[in-house]
Protein backbone atom coordinates (compact mmCIF):
# COMPACT_ATOMS: atom_id res chain seq x y z
CA UNK A 1 0.00 0.00 0.00
CA UNK A 2 1.19 3.47 -0.59
CA UNK A 3 0.36 7.01 0.21
CA UNK A 4 0.72 10.06 -2.18
CA UNK A 5 0.84 13.58 -1.52
CA UNK A 6 0.45 15.90 -4.56
CA UNK A 7 2.09 19.81 -4.37
CA UNK A 8 0.44 22.00 -6.46
CA UNK A 9 -2.68 19.79 -5.36
CA UNK A 10 -5.28 22.62 -6.10
CA UNK A 11 -4.79 22.90 -10.03
CA UNK A 12 -6.08 20.93 -12.81
CA UNK A 13 -2.88 18.13 -12.99
CA UNK A 14 -2.89 17.41 -9.65
CA UNK A 15 -6.64 17.07 -9.26
CA UNK A 16 -6.53 14.48 -12.30
CA UNK A 17 -4.03 12.29 -10.96
CA UNK A 18 -5.45 12.21 -8.18
CA UNK A 19 -8.61 10.94 -9.49
CA UNK A 20 -6.38 8.76 -11.96
CA UNK A 21 -4.91 7.16 -8.23
CA UNK A 22 -8.10 6.74 -7.04
CA UNK A 23 -9.82 5.38 -9.71
CA UNK A 24 -7.20 3.24 -11.55
CA UNK A 25 -4.39 2.87 -9.54
CA UNK A 26 -3.52 -0.37 -7.31
CA UNK A 27 -2.17 0.01 -3.32
CA UNK A 28 -3.47 3.04 -2.67
CA UNK A 29 -3.36 3.85 0.86
CA UNK A 30 -4.20 7.73 0.86
CA UNK A 31 -3.85 10.57 -1.09
CA UNK A 32 -3.58 14.24 0.85
CA UNK A 33 -3.11 17.26 -1.80
CA UNK A 34 -2.17 19.85 -0.61
CA UNK A 35 -2.52 23.66 -2.35
CA UNK A 36 -2.42 27.07 -1.21
CA UNK A 37 -6.18 27.77 -1.50
CA UNK A 38 -9.01 26.51 0.16
CA UNK A 39 -10.95 23.95 -2.05
CA UNK A 40 -12.01 25.03 -5.60
CA UNK A 41 -15.41 25.13 -6.82
CA UNK A 42 -17.16 22.01 -8.38
CA UNK A 43 -16.14 23.11 -11.87
CA UNK A 44 -12.16 22.94 -11.10
CA UNK A 45 -12.61 19.49 -8.65
CA UNK A 46 -15.54 17.72 -10.08
CA UNK A 47 -16.24 15.34 -6.95
CA UNK A 48 -12.53 14.19 -7.04
CA UNK A 49 -12.11 12.26 -3.77
CA UNK A 50 -15.55 13.12 -2.33
CA UNK A 51 -16.94 10.48 0.14
CA UNK A 52 -13.50 8.56 -0.47
CA UNK A 53 -11.73 7.87 2.88
CA UNK A 54 -8.30 7.87 0.80
CA UNK A 55 -8.06 11.80 0.18
CA UNK A 56 -7.94 14.81 1.53
CA UNK A 57 -6.68 18.01 0.61
CA UNK A 58 -4.52 20.42 2.94
CA UNK A 59 -4.59 24.28 2.61
CA UNK A 60 -0.75 24.88 2.90
CA UNK A 61 1.73 27.31 1.11
CA UNK A 62 4.82 25.79 0.32
CA UNK A 63 6.60 28.69 0.47
CA UNK A 64 6.02 30.51 3.70
CA UNK A 65 4.58 27.34 5.25
CA UNK A 66 6.88 24.64 5.06
CA UNK A 67 6.80 23.55 9.25
CA UNK A 68 3.15 22.82 8.46
CA UNK A 69 3.94 21.14 5.31
CA UNK A 70 6.37 19.07 7.31
CA UNK A 71 4.10 18.00 10.11
CA UNK A 72 1.81 16.96 7.16
CA UNK A 73 4.62 15.00 5.83
CA UNK A 74 5.48 12.79 9.25
CA UNK A 75 2.39 12.67 9.88
CA UNK A 76 1.08 10.70 6.23
CA UNK A 77 4.80 9.38 5.75
CA UNK A 78 4.14 9.86 1.80
CA UNK A 79 6.14 7.18 -0.10
CA UNK A 80 5.87 9.71 -2.99
CA UNK A 81 5.55 13.24 -3.55
CA UNK A 82 4.50 15.01 -7.02
CA UNK A 83 5.37 18.53 -6.84
CA UNK A 84 2.89 20.08 -9.18
CA UNK A 85 3.34 22.90 -7.25
CA UNK A 86 4.85 26.14 -9.67
CA UNK A 87 4.11 29.76 -10.58
CA UNK A 88 3.41 29.87 -14.56
CA UNK A 89 2.11 32.26 -16.56
CA UNK A 90 3.83 33.78 -19.67
CA UNK A 91 4.19 37.48 -18.23
CA UNK A 92 7.02 36.09 -15.66
CA UNK A 93 9.09 39.11 -15.98
CA UNK A 94 6.41 40.84 -13.64
CA UNK A 95 7.96 40.34 -10.10
CA UNK A 96 10.12 37.55 -11.57
CA UNK A 97 11.54 36.85 -7.68
CA UNK A 98 8.14 35.22 -6.90
CA UNK A 99 9.00 32.53 -9.64
CA UNK A 100 12.54 32.17 -7.99
CA UNK A 101 10.39 32.12 -4.50
CA UNK A 102 8.39 28.92 -5.37
CA UNK A 103 9.84 27.45 -8.31
CA UNK A 104 13.54 26.98 -6.92
CA UNK A 105 14.07 28.06 -3.27
CA UNK A 106 10.68 26.06 -2.08
CA UNK A 107 11.94 23.26 -3.78
CA UNK A 108 15.83 23.28 -2.86
CA UNK A 109 14.24 23.66 1.19
CA UNK A 110 12.00 20.95 0.63
CA UNK A 111 14.08 18.40 -0.69
CA UNK A 112 16.88 19.16 2.01
CA UNK A 113 14.17 18.21 4.77
CA UNK A 114 13.01 15.52 3.09
CA UNK A 115 16.67 13.90 2.69
CA UNK A 116 16.52 13.56 6.10
CA UNK A 117 13.68 11.35 6.45
CA UNK A 118 13.47 7.57 5.55
CA UNK A 119 9.96 6.97 4.45
CA UNK A 120 10.09 9.02 1.27
CA UNK A 121 10.57 6.81 -1.52
CA UNK A 122 10.20 8.68 -4.52
CA UNK A 123 10.01 12.95 -5.41
CA UNK A 124 8.49 13.58 -8.92
CA UNK A 125 9.28 16.72 -9.92
CA UNK A 126 6.97 18.50 -12.72
CA UNK A 127 9.05 20.30 -15.23
CA UNK A 128 8.24 22.17 -18.40
CA UNK A 129 8.86 21.82 -22.51
CA UNK A 130 9.66 25.44 -22.23
CA UNK A 131 13.21 24.66 -21.06
CA UNK A 132 14.43 23.99 -24.90
CA UNK A 133 13.54 27.06 -25.82
CA UNK A 134 11.69 27.65 -29.36
CA UNK A 135 13.06 24.25 -31.79
CA UNK A 136 12.29 23.63 -34.71
CA UNK A 137 12.42 19.71 -34.62
CA UNK A 138 11.54 17.28 -31.82
CA UNK A 139 13.47 17.29 -28.97
CA UNK A 140 14.89 14.55 -26.32
CA UNK A 141 15.91 14.99 -23.11
CA UNK A 142 19.56 15.32 -24.22
CA UNK A 143 18.86 18.56 -26.11
CA UNK A 144 20.79 21.62 -24.74
CA UNK A 145 18.26 23.79 -22.17
CA UNK A 146 17.83 27.32 -23.75
CA UNK A 147 14.78 29.05 -21.63
CA UNK A 148 13.93 32.16 -22.62
CA UNK A 149 11.73 33.63 -19.59
CA UNK A 150 12.51 33.88 -16.01
CA UNK A 151 9.82 30.80 -15.30
CA UNK A 152 11.41 28.99 -17.26
CA UNK A 153 14.82 29.58 -15.83
CA UNK A 154 13.31 29.11 -12.56
CA UNK A 155 12.38 25.64 -13.36
CA UNK A 156 15.95 24.56 -15.27
CA UNK A 157 17.21 25.95 -11.87
CA UNK A 158 15.04 23.33 -9.95
CA UNK A 159 15.78 20.48 -12.43
CA UNK A 160 19.86 21.50 -11.95
CA UNK A 161 19.34 21.58 -8.74
CA UNK A 162 17.54 17.91 -8.25
CA UNK A 163 19.70 16.34 -11.04
CA UNK A 164 23.23 17.37 -8.28
CA UNK A 165 20.68 15.63 -5.35
CA UNK A 166 20.38 12.58 -7.38
CA UNK A 167 24.42 12.61 -8.66
CA UNK A 168 26.18 13.37 -5.14
CA UNK A 169 23.34 12.66 -2.62
CA UNK A 170 20.85 9.56 -4.24
CA UNK A 171 18.27 11.53 -3.61
CA UNK A 172 15.35 9.34 -5.08
CA UNK A 173 13.73 11.59 -7.59
CA UNK A 174 12.70 12.16 -11.18
CA UNK A 175 11.85 14.53 -13.64
CA UNK A 176 9.31 14.97 -16.37
CA UNK A 177 9.03 17.52 -18.89
CA UNK A 178 5.35 17.70 -20.51
CA UNK A 179 4.38 19.42 -23.49
CA UNK A 180 1.38 21.57 -22.94
CA UNK A 181 -1.44 19.82 -21.08
CA UNK A 182 -5.13 20.66 -20.95
CA UNK A 183 -8.13 19.34 -19.01
CA UNK A 184 -11.39 19.70 -17.63
CA UNK A 185 -11.25 22.05 -14.86
CA UNK A 186 -8.35 23.91 -16.01
CA UNK A 187 -8.17 28.21 -14.75
CA UNK A 188 -10.48 29.69 -17.40
CA UNK A 189 -7.60 32.44 -18.97
CA UNK A 190 -5.86 29.58 -20.12
CA UNK A 191 -6.32 29.30 -24.03
CA UNK A 192 -8.74 26.41 -24.66
CA UNK A 193 -10.97 26.67 -21.58
CA UNK A 194 -11.35 30.44 -22.70
CA UNK A 195 -12.37 29.63 -25.97
CA UNK A 196 -15.02 27.09 -24.95
CA UNK A 197 -15.70 29.64 -22.20
CA UNK A 198 -16.36 32.27 -24.84
CA UNK A 199 -18.04 30.19 -27.59
CA UNK A 200 -20.78 29.25 -24.77
CA UNK A 201 -21.02 32.21 -23.69
CA UNK A 202 -21.39 33.90 -27.26
CA UNK A 203 -18.35 36.16 -26.64
CA UNK A 204 -15.15 36.94 -28.62
CA UNK A 205 -11.96 35.17 -27.81
CA UNK A 206 -8.66 37.62 -28.29
CA UNK A 207 -6.38 35.28 -29.98
CA UNK A 208 -2.57 36.73 -29.69
CA UNK A 209 -0.98 36.96 -32.89
CA UNK A 210 -3.46 35.34 -34.46
CA UNK A 211 -2.52 32.19 -32.74
CA UNK A 212 0.37 31.54 -35.18
CA UNK A 213 2.58 29.89 -32.47
CA UNK A 214 2.78 25.89 -32.37
CA UNK A 215 3.10 23.98 -29.05
CA UNK A 216 2.27 20.49 -28.31
CA UNK A 217 -0.75 19.54 -26.22
CA UNK A 218 -1.90 16.40 -24.34
CA UNK A 219 -4.71 15.77 -22.18
CA UNK A 220 -4.80 15.43 -18.66
CA UNK A 221 -5.79 11.93 -18.22
CA UNK A 222 -2.49 10.91 -20.50
CA UNK A 223 -0.10 13.32 -18.33
CA UNK A 224 -1.77 11.12 -15.35
CA UNK A 225 -0.75 8.03 -16.63
CA UNK A 226 2.89 9.42 -17.81
CA UNK A 227 3.20 10.31 -14.30
CA UNK A 228 1.83 7.31 -12.89
CA UNK A 229 4.23 4.92 -15.06
CA UNK A 230 7.03 6.63 -13.66
CA UNK A 231 6.09 6.31 -10.25
CA UNK A 232 5.86 2.90 -10.25
CA UNK A 233 8.09 1.65 -12.94
CA UNK A 234 11.22 4.72 -13.65
CA UNK A 235 14.35 4.36 -12.82
CA UNK A 236 15.84 6.60 -9.86
CA UNK A 237 17.52 9.93 -11.66
CA UNK A 238 15.89 9.78 -14.89
CA UNK A 239 14.36 12.64 -17.01
CA UNK A 240 11.65 11.91 -19.03
CA UNK A 241 9.93 14.11 -21.75
CA UNK A 242 5.75 13.08 -22.61
CA UNK A 243 4.09 14.77 -25.42
CA UNK A 244 2.24 14.24 -28.77
CA UNK A 245 3.65 13.21 -31.75
CA UNK A 246 3.70 16.57 -33.37
CA UNK A 247 2.81 20.59 -32.58
CA UNK A 248 -0.19 22.54 -34.22
CA UNK A 249 -0.81 26.05 -34.04
CA UNK A 250 -2.83 27.96 -31.39
CA UNK A 251 -5.07 28.94 -34.15
CA UNK A 252 -5.51 25.34 -35.16
CA UNK A 253 -6.61 24.26 -31.43
CA UNK A 254 -9.66 27.16 -31.34
CA UNK A 255 -10.54 26.02 -35.05
CA UNK A 256 -11.45 22.57 -33.29
CA UNK A 257 -13.06 23.97 -30.47
CA UNK A 258 -15.34 26.67 -33.75
CA UNK A 259 -15.95 23.35 -35.64
CA UNK A 260 -16.92 21.14 -32.66
CA UNK A 261 -19.66 23.84 -31.54
CA UNK A 262 -20.48 24.85 -35.65
CA UNK A 263 -20.02 28.35 -35.40
CA UNK A 264 -17.28 29.80 -38.05
CA UNK A 265 -14.38 30.42 -36.73
CA UNK A 266 -14.16 34.19 -37.54
CA UNK A 267 -17.63 34.33 -35.06
CA UNK A 268 -15.34 33.02 -32.16
CA UNK A 269 -11.89 35.19 -32.28
CA UNK A 270 -10.82 38.86 -32.56
CA UNK A 271 -6.95 38.37 -33.57
CA UNK A 272 -5.21 40.80 -31.10
CA UNK A 273 -1.43 41.41 -30.82
CA UNK A 274 0.80 38.33 -29.57
CA UNK A 275 3.27 38.96 -26.77
CA UNK A 276 6.77 39.94 -26.99
CA UNK A 277 9.30 37.60 -27.08
CA UNK A 278 7.08 34.49 -27.38
CA UNK A 279 8.92 31.25 -28.22
CA UNK A 280 7.66 30.15 -31.81
CA UNK A 281 7.35 26.54 -31.59
CA UNK A 282 7.27 23.44 -28.72
CA UNK A 283 8.00 20.18 -29.64
CA UNK A 284 9.55 17.16 -27.63
CA UNK A 285 10.73 13.97 -28.46
CA UNK A 286 8.88 11.03 -26.49
CA UNK A 287 11.06 8.74 -27.17
CA UNK A 288 12.74 7.37 -24.12
CA UNK A 289 9.19 7.29 -21.65
CA UNK A 290 7.77 5.06 -24.66
CA UNK A 291 10.77 2.61 -24.82
CA UNK A 292 11.59 2.48 -21.10
CA UNK A 293 7.75 2.42 -20.28
CA UNK A 294 5.30 1.79 -22.78
CA UNK A 295 3.75 5.35 -22.64
CA UNK A 296 2.44 7.49 -25.48
CA UNK A 297 -0.70 9.60 -25.72
CA UNK A 298 -4.15 8.19 -26.30
CA UNK A 299 -6.50 11.00 -26.76
CA UNK A 300 -6.46 13.01 -29.96
CA UNK A 301 -6.58 16.73 -29.44
CA UNK A 302 -9.92 16.31 -31.05
CA UNK A 303 -11.22 14.20 -28.50
CA UNK A 304 -10.00 16.34 -25.79
CA UNK A 305 -11.54 19.50 -27.05
CA UNK A 306 -14.67 17.41 -27.16
CA UNK A 307 -14.18 16.48 -23.40
CA UNK A 308 -13.61 20.29 -22.89
CA UNK A 309 -16.66 20.97 -24.23
CA UNK A 310 -18.61 18.89 -22.51
CA UNK A 311 -17.01 20.03 -19.33
CA UNK A 312 -17.92 23.47 -19.85
CA UNK A 313 -21.53 22.59 -20.89
CA UNK A 314 -21.81 20.76 -17.54
CA UNK A 315 -20.45 23.67 -15.57
CA UNK A 316 -21.58 26.60 -17.73
CA UNK A 317 -24.32 27.59 -15.00
CA UNK A 318 -21.58 27.62 -12.18
CA UNK A 319 -18.54 29.35 -14.15
CA UNK A 320 -17.96 33.12 -13.86
CA UNK A 321 -19.58 35.89 -15.19
CA UNK A 322 -16.55 37.22 -16.91
CA UNK A 323 -13.35 35.26 -17.00
CA UNK A 324 -10.79 36.34 -14.63
CA UNK A 325 -7.40 37.69 -14.95
CA UNK A 326 -4.65 36.27 -13.88
CA UNK A 327 -3.39 37.47 -10.69
CA UNK A 328 0.44 36.57 -9.57
CA UNK A 329 0.42 35.44 -5.75
CA UNK A 330 2.81 34.60 -3.96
Amino acid sequence: MKSFVLLGGGGVFAVHYAKYLLEKAEGVEKVVCVGRNPVAAPPFTFGVGDNDPRYAYRQIHIVFEQDRLFELFDAVKPDVIVNFAALAYATSWVKSHRYYETNVVAVSRMCEELMKRDYLKRFLQIGTSELYGAVNKAVDENYPLTPTSPYAVSKMAADLHLETLWAVRKFPMNILRPSNAYGPGQLLYRILPRAVYCALKGEKLPLEGGGRVKKSYIHSQDLAHAIHLINTKAEFGKIYNAGPELPCTIRHLVELVAEEMDMPFEQLCDIVPGRVGEDAQYWLDSSRIKQDLGWEPKISLREGVRDMIEWGRRYIDQLPDKVPEFVLRA
